[in-house]
């Protein structure tokens, strides 16, 4: 049943590339904010199929990406991902031939309103 809600929530979430390795459901993740440095242009390839291979090459270590700042120039980018430890981040970022800058955990979300 469990898996069931879980594949469903990644299906709405538009996350379907994850659902095919169920087995790193069961593993704790964490989360983490990568920094990564690019060449100028680089950023500019990024579309939606170098998106999906980054998902599903992610996702062989368990690994997801949340979303990523640019700056200005868009050669330097700040990421978050979850992931069962900062060596599974490091690993996928290899496997995608993605730069790593720094890789920051941050456990504690503080937020800008009160609940």
């Amino acid at each position: 049943m469990k898996s069931h809600l879980l594949i469903a929530g990644l299906l709405m979430s538009g996350a379907a590339v994850l659902a095919a390795d169920l087995s790193q459901a069961s593993v704790p993740s964490h989360r983490y904010v990568v920094e990564r440095t690019f060449p100028q242009g680089a950023l500019d390839k990024l579309d939606a199929d170098a998106k999906a291979s980054v998902n599903r090459t992610n996702a062989k270590f368990g690994v997801r990406w949340q979303m990523s700042y640019a700056n200005a120039e868009r050669t330097r980018t700040f990421c978050i991902y979850d992931g069962p430890s900062e060596d599974a981040v490091r690993a996928a970022a290899q496997a995608n031939h993605l730069p790593v800058d720094k890789i920051t955990e941050v456990p504690v979300t503080l937020e800008s309103e009160a609940h």
